[in-house]
């Protein structure tokens, strides 16, 4: 598999999210079959179906995170020396050039992104377009509606 990049906060959620998988789910998991199986007949059992079907859930995200983990390229933004250009962990203040719409967003991994709080995946049409740019340049994206067209105000490595 080839690396994934992540930053240091998304490898440390992907920590968290593995080590709670593995102290809480995967016991609970386990006391859920305990419990079922103790009712009797296995072949008309909903619960011991429903806890299986969570146990080969929780088991398949534990390999699923393990594996995005063992194959992170961990990058520190704040390490990065990119001499003011748009690259995997900064972040970049642009503006709608049609609206003058401003708006802040960093660039990380797909397992990262969250729209809602301005993180963009490095897969995305947006930061793709952004991807190379410095500050004042103009970044073309094409979005449903046509293209759009942002200008670079800030790019910062934080």
């Amino acid at each position: 598999m080839s690396k994934v990049p992540l930053t240091v906060a998304g490898a440390e959620k992907l920590r968290e999210e593995l080590h709670r998988l593995k102290t809480i789910e995967r016991p609970s998991v386990i006391a859920a079959i305990a419990e079922a199986r103790s009712h009797g007949d296995l072949s008309e059992n909903a619960e011991y179906d429903a806890a299986k079907e969570r146990q080969g859930f929780v088991e398949g995200r534990i390999q699923e995170v393990e594996g995005k983990l063992s194959n992170a390229q961990i990058i520190d933004p704040k390490l990065l020396d990119a001499d003011g250009r748009c690259v995997f962990g900064a972040t970049v203040d642009i503006e709608d050039q049609d609206t003058g719409d401003a708006v802040t967003y960093q660039i990380v991994g797909e397992d990262e992104a969250d729209i809602k709080n301005r993180k963009l995946s490095v897969a995305s049409p947006m930061a793709r377009a952004l991807i190379g740019k410095y500050a004042g340049d103009i970044a073309q994206v094409l979005a449903p509606g046509g293209i759009r067209e942002y200008e670079i105000i800030d790019v910062r490595y934080e």
